[in-house]
């Protein structure tokens, strides 16, 4: 389970909890504009966008959780499990399979309408990796510097939302997740005033009264409400360092701790990388479970004429700064 989202201050940021109970030794890697990027069933770029962002390491391919080009294009896959199907080839279309589709649409689109028109072509088809690397049931998050769509493959078949909040989670689709959001339309940040009845006086005991009934738990629909409400009503100042801690800020606020999802077999699902792009810049910022200090790699330092993937270990171990 996974929660991604898009923020603006003075620049654009995306980013996302990676929340998962097993580790696939993720690395920061940047795909270099002539690293011939092959695919199954399409036609393969020899040349394309640069793009970074964490990917598997556990093959010599760019298989991406999230990642992010150098026109600012930004894409990340979240688990969809029991909701995504994928097709089988279909003769005049794009047959794209889903551990190649980031790498396929950042790197040939600079923008929202741009992928919007490969994707009207588009079947995500049903081809493993490996028998080692079966597909994952996702959907994705896809977002340019001024606004995101949601992309899911379902048995009905291909749905592309717009979406207004600039957040997705995971379990169900999309157009019920907003529709929950009626739900919660009484909640504020300012202190409510009473409208429980004019024959009580009723106090204000305590502060922030107005997100009383905000969920809290670790399920998707309520980590889609909860990051939406504290992403809308988020407020920081635009200077980098400021925009990228309140990005993560808006991240902790649905992160998930070791011990609280047990998932069997004495495994639990917790936050095991927190992303944040600066999509102007191409600077990618993470921290991990285990070591809460940011880590920064900029694109834009190392040479993006190459051919050959660049590639970062997650940094995963707490560096402590003592001052005595």
């Amino acid at each position: 389970m996974c929660t991604s989202i898009t923020y603006s201050t003075h620049d654009h940021y995306f980013g996302r909890n990676f929340d998962y109970e097993i580790s696939y030794k993720e690395v920061v890697t940047i795909t270099p504009r002539n690293y011939p990027l092959e695919f199954r069933k399409v036609e393969n770029l020899d040349s394309h966008y640069a793009m970074i962002g964490i990917a598997a390491g556990v093959a010599d391919y760019p298989l991406y959780y999230d990642a992010t080009n150098e026109k600012g294009l930004s894409m990340a896959g979240l688990n969809f499990s029991g909701f995504a199907d994928y097709k089988e080839y279909k003769e005049g279309k794009m047959n794209v399979s889903p551990f190649e589709f980031i790498p396929w649409l950042l790197g040939q689109c600079a923008t929202i309408e741009e992928a919007k028109e490969l994707l009207e072509n588009i079947n995500l088809v049903n081809i493993d990796f490996s028998e080692q690397l079966p597909l994952s049931p996702l959907h994705w998050l896809l977002a340019d510097k001024e606004k995101s769509i949601v992309i899911e493959s379902m048995e009905d078949g291909l749905h592309i939302y717009d979406n207004p909040v600039g957040v997705l989670t995971n379990n169900p689709s999309f157009d019920y997740q907003m529709f929950n959001l009626n739900n919660y339309r009484s909640l504020s940040n300012k202190t409510p005033e009473n409208s429980f009845s004019n024959q009580i006086n009723l106090d204000v005991y305590s502060r922030g009264m107005g997100s009383m009934g905000l969920p809290g738990d670790l399920s998707s629909t309520s980590r889609f409400v909860k990051a939406t409400f504290t992403k809308l009503n988020s407020v920081s100042g635009t200077s980098e360092n400021e925009s990228i801690n309140q990005f993560f800020h808006i991240l902790g606020s649905v992160e998930q701790q070791k011990g609280l999802c047990d998932v069997g077999n004495e495994e639990y699902e917790y936050t095991i990388y927190s992303s944040c792009c600066n999509v102007d810049k191409g600077i990618y910022y993470y921290k991990t479970y285990e070591n809460s200090q940011i880590t920064a790699i900029n694109m834009h330092n190392e040479d993006l004429e190459g051919n050959k993937t660049i590639v970062f270990p997650v940094i995963k171990q707490q560096d402590i700064k003592f001052i005595n």
